[in-house]
């Protein structure tokens, strides 16, 4: 396993990181064996994954308390991040989240705690306040956002040190492109790069997109004529699809799995701190942690960006997966 610094931090984390939503999600991804999840985060740690990603959000809590029990005896040996919901940024509720999430998570202290989306009601400034507090306070150590576009982006970096941007970033959804990380680039601020295989689309396991299970199926690269999506727009589904086969060729003439190749590109890519893998079972992070160790060529770099260009380009500059009306600023 590699690591880098975290924004402009000292903390150093894993290449890959283990993304934990999928273990408590399972309207998206089915019902979870909890000792499954359990296994997964010992792996984790075993191949030298150091850094968990979790929201209060993420089944309503009991993604933090699974990972809370797991990490308990490693607190000191890992990097735990956490996000505060959209609804609990007003001063009072920004420290009531946080002391929640602190016990379910059996820990004193948060790594990085993040905005996990800009309000539109309570201002970024007593946000921000709360969170300085709560730093000063030794309660975490870092401060990040999540689903921050470039406005968000700029009120942020004006209101204090910006260590981190949770964001989606794949093959097959390039968006971030456009602004965001150019900007994060040049502030240092950390690309943590959620959604890095778009919900297994990317590992090859689905032929065509009738195949993808309908609550999967659900973001802009889908029909709004399929059951779940919030969109309203027609889908990019064959483009989407035309893209994945090309990626399965490049993935082929390189020797490697489609998901350990669109592991590695994003971790290739400028400004990403790392890469934020869900895994459900030891198998999965075991394929996830293989990817750390994958450097691609240039000319692959660059095969892959002209297969998915133009997809790149359908899609447009709106970051936001599921919603036409972007909840990006």
């Amino acid at each position: 396993m590699h690591y880098r610094l975290l924004g402009q931090t000292g903390i150093e984390v894993s290449i890959v990181a283990m993304g934990t939503w999928a273990i408590a999600d399972s309207f998206t991804w089915g019902k979870q064996d909890e000792d499954d999840a359990r296994a997964a985060i010992e792996v984790a740690l075993e191949v030298g994954i150091n850094f968990f990603d979790t929201a209060e959000g993420y089944g309503a809590g009991r993604s933090e308390e699974l990972l809370g029990e797991a990490l308990a005896p490693h607190r000191r040996e890992v990097v735990i991040a956490s996000k505060v919901s959209q609804h609990n940024l007003n001063r009072a509720a920004v420290r009531e989240a946080c002391e929640a999430s602190l016990r379910r998570l059996q820990t004193d202290y948060i790594d990085l705690y993040q905005i996990h989306w800009a309000s539109r009601e309570t201002p970024l400034a007593e946000t921000w306040e709360a969170l300085a507090e709560l730093k000063a306070a030794g309660k975490i150590r870092a401060i990040g956002v999540s689903n921050f576009g470039l406005q968000d982006l700029t009120e942020a970096l004006a209101a204090g040190p910006v260590t981190s941007n949770q964001v989606p970033y794949n093959l097959l959804w390039r968006a971030i492109e456009h602004t965001i990380q150019p900007k994060c680039v040049a502030h240092g601020v950390g690309i943590l790069a959620y959604s890095p295989l778009m919900q297994s689309l990317l590992t090859g396991k689905f032929a065509s997109a009738d195949e993808v299970p309908e609550t999967r199926a659900r973001t802009r690269l889908f029909s709004t004529a399929r059951p779940h999506t919030r969109h309203g727009e027609a889908g990019q589904e064959a483009a989407a699809f035309a893209a994945i086969d090309a990626v399965r060729n490049i993935s082929r003439e390189v020797g490697a799995s489609m998901a350990e190749v669109a592991l590695a590109w994003v971790a290739h890519q400028p400004g990403v701190a790392s890469v934020l893998a869900g895994a459900r079972n030891p198998a999965q992070v075991r394929q996830n942690s293989a990817a750390a160790g994958l450097t691609l060529a240039p000319d692959v770099i660059e095969a892959l960006n002209r297969a998915t260009d133009p997809l790149k380009q359908a899609l447009g500059p709106n970051p936001d997966m599921w919603l036409s009306e972007s909840r990006y600023r």
